[in-house]
């Protein structure tokens, strides 16, 4: 569950103040919706939870896709009477359609690139000969459905460049179907591979064949909802059924575990890191590829550590890790020494946290952040500091990917207000050089970034971006749209969205708040804003709302908060903790009820993060900000869309679908609190262009009606 969001007609430039709310809102009709008896009893509490039902897939529940379908309906009538829709969503369209080009890669002799020509449902994969050479199609996952559902999920590519393995999405789900595709003839192979999730594959040196991490297969009916256990480790040889696929590592005895596969670049070693839930701590097992008859063995065999495989020289392995570095440092273990009392400093830790480490040209490339900003920093083989990358501005780079005889590189930069830019880095002098620019119809110059730290509530200081139009007045009165996240060691940095820019183009002002619980701060601010707490995160958010208004950026009636998965549950708690604070809210996909998420699907996994209701020590603190269990009767809530989809096997779409019941049952304002549900999409990966334009667009004529914008 780990991520966030992206119109300017003349007629919107200008804003002004209006009524909050028309008076037409009071006559909001919501469907009925039945209430059961159920009392859960924990750990001596009786637990109301009266929409349980709505828990229930709405593919095997007739009466769950009726509430659906009535919800819906509310929904989508009240934001078709709103008559700045259509325009937002013509102009959202013409913004996004652009030509959007992702940063080369090299693999088996041959460049491979994605590719978008404007309002494609889909990224097409392309390759080509050279840099020069024209490009020809490889994989274009339009073609795999009528409406854009079926998504390209994950490639591989074999050493030698003859194959390809794919992963398939359907619908958004993070069930996976693998394939494989002879790449000189596009010939794609008859065997499947089905009940993949979580799992990549990694190829062996001969391109016979790959491993990949897979479950077993689902109960009938259950696929969507049932928890996923007994993840196994396969070898699959090209050409042979998914029935032949050998077992190579499996822990009946802990059905928890989860396992990410590594093969090195030399072809020696497979590596298993095993994971138990979604805390950076794993154990380590290797496999060494020149013993046909080898076994599987641990080199670190407990989870108090980050343990993230690098690469290798030999039979020394190189792991980022936290081990006596919060921030995190490279060191290197030598499988012939492998005693913690050998084990090497490679580099050390900084004070900025490292987010990601790659060698590329014989050198490591080390991604960090610094104050949410990317940092990155080559380092020779021993180590030692070479040169730091510059970036032109405010923003985010992405990619370096490569492999060790690799001279260049490619990387992406964005920005709130910067289109992605492509360049292309030189390894051996470390100029940067301009390959694609994206052409957006829009003036970048018109907008401005700046950066703040505002005090939380324990005095913590916390960054936040704020990006607007250049001019903008300080008088209170400017619509406000604040995002957030905070949780699972995952950092919000500036990236470019199209539909943010809309929202800016409107004379909206954009918010984004580095609260604690992500990653921007290393291994420390993700603790701060775990389990207990966890509360941490609410306040941070709920601070950054109160700086924004303190400053005169705006005022609680023009303030908006949205966040999506953990930020969904973000802004549903931070809902039911100040309703006052806020004018609208957009919970998206979130985790709404914090004492049964562990029940479903990926949701055991997020314990590291939240702790569990079956945990007695844990359970007071879940209760007390759960937002289902913290909705109350006789409190004016602020207008809220809240938005999930059907087919959201991450964060199952009862916890949305109970969420908007309360509060609907509830609320004794006048604001609209309606749920918008995706049919045939997930938790937001794979979704096609056209359902995002549509939902993103919603949203904004959501807020221009509860925000009272003109």
């Amino acid at each position: 569950m780990k991520l966030p969001a992206r119109v300017a007609l003349t007629l919107f430039v200008a804003f002004a103040m209006s009524q909050s709310l028309p008076a037409q809102e009071k006559n909001l009709v919501y469907p009925v919706t039945k209430t059961v008896d159920q009392v859960d009893d924990l750990h001596g509490t009786p637990v109301e939870d009266s929409y349980r039902w709505l828990e229930d897939d709405v593919r095997t529940n007739p009466e769950v896709a009726s509430w659906v379908e009535s919800q819906n309906k509310v929904t989508f009538d009240f934001l078709k009477s709103i008559p700045q829709r259509e325009a937002i969503q013509k102009r959202m369209t013409e913004l996004w359609n652009y030509e959007k080009i992702g940063a080369p890669f090299k693999r088996g002799g041959r460049y491979y690139f994605s590719r978008n020509d404007g309002l494609q449902n889909q990224n097409v994969l392309f390759q080509q000969e050279t840099l020069n050479s024209d490009s020809s199609v490889l994989l274009d996952p339009n073609s795999w459905s009528k409406d854009g559902t079926v998504a390209l999920s994950g490639t591989a590519f074999s050493d030698d460049g003859r194959y390809v393995a794919y992963g398939i999405q359907d619908a958004g789900s993070d069930w996976n179907t693998w394939r494989i595709m002879e790449i000189a003839t596009n010939r794609v192979l008859e065997e499947e591979l089905k009940w993949v999730k979580f799992s990549g594959a990694e190829w062996t040196p001969d391109s016979r064949g790959f491993f990949y991490a897979r479950y077993p297969q689902p109960e009938e009916g259950a696929a969507f909802t049932s928890l996923n256990t007994n993840m196994k480790v396969y070898y699959h040889r090209v050409g042979t059924l998914q029935s032949s696929d050998v077992l190579v590592y499996e822990r009946p005895d802990h059905p928890e575990w989860g396992f990410q596969l590594s093969v090195s670049e030399d072809g020696h070693y497979l590596i298993i890191t095993v994971w138990q839930g979604t805390d950076d701590r794993y154990r380590i097992v290797v496999k060494d590829l020149t013993e046909p008859y080898g076994l599987p063995y641990e080199l670190i065999d407990n989870f108090e550590h980050e343990y993230s495989f690098v690469g290798n020289d030999s039979q020394v392995l190189y792991f980022k890790t936290n081990v006596d570095a919060p921030n995190r440092r490279v060191i290197a273990i030598d499988l012939k020494k492998p005693a913690r009392e050998n084990w090497t400093q490679v580099i050390a830790e900084t004070d900025n946290a490292m987010d990601g480490v790659g060698i590329v040209g014989n050198m490591f490339v080390c991604s960090y952040l610094k104050d949410a900003k990317t940092q990155v920093k080559l380092h020779s083989m021993d180590g030692t500091f070479v040169r730091e990358v510059e970036f032109p501005g405010i923003g985010t780079a992405a990619g370096f990917d490569g492999r060790r005889k690799d001279t260049e590189t490619f990387y992406s930069f964005s920005g709130f207000a910067v289109p992605t830019t492509i360049y292309k880095y030189n390894m051996i002098t470390g100029e940067s050089q301009l390959y694609r620019k994206s052409q957006v119809k829009f003036n970048p110059d018109e907008y401005e970034t700046s950066q703040v730290f505002y005090a939380s509530k324990d005095g913590t200081k916390v960054p936040m971006f704020i990006t607007h139009k250049k001019g903008l007045q300080l008088d209170g009165n400017n619509p406000v749209l604040l995002y957030g996240y905070g949780g699972f060691n995952i950092s919000i940095t500036p990236t470019f969205s199209v539909s943010r820019v809309t929202w800016m183009e409107m004379g909206g002002v954009l918010a984004v708040a580095n609260i604690r619980g992500g990653g921007e701060y290393g291994e420390r601010w993700h603790k701060a804003g775990t389990k207990q707490n966890k509360q941490n995160v609410f306040d941070d958010f709920i601070a950054a709302a109160e700086w924004l208004i303190a400053n005169k950026y705006t005022s609680p009636k023009k303030l908006a908060i949205q966040g999506r998965s953990n930020g969904g549950l973000l802004v549903g708690a931070c809902m039911t903790q100040r309703p006052d604070l806020f004018g609208a809210c957009l919970p998206g996909v979130g985790v709404m009820d914090m004492l049964r998420f562990q029940k479903f699907t990926a949701g055991r996994f997020w314990t590291d993060d939240y702790g569990s209701a079956d945990v007695a020590e844990e359970f007071p603190a879940l209760l007390k900000y759960s937002p289902y269990h913290n909705i109350k009767g006789g409190v004016q809530y602020p207008a809220t869309l809240i938005t999930t989809a059907d087919t959201d096997d991450r964060v199952v779409p009862g916890h949305s679908f109970k969420f908007a019941a309360q509060l609907q049952a509830s609320q004794s304002g006048v604001a609209p609190t309606l749920i918008r549900i995706e049919t045939s999409a997930g938790h937001g990966a794979g979704k096609p262009t056209a359902k995002i334009i549509e939902e993103s667009s919603d949203e904004l004529a959501f807020l221009v009606k509860t925000l009272g914008m003109k």
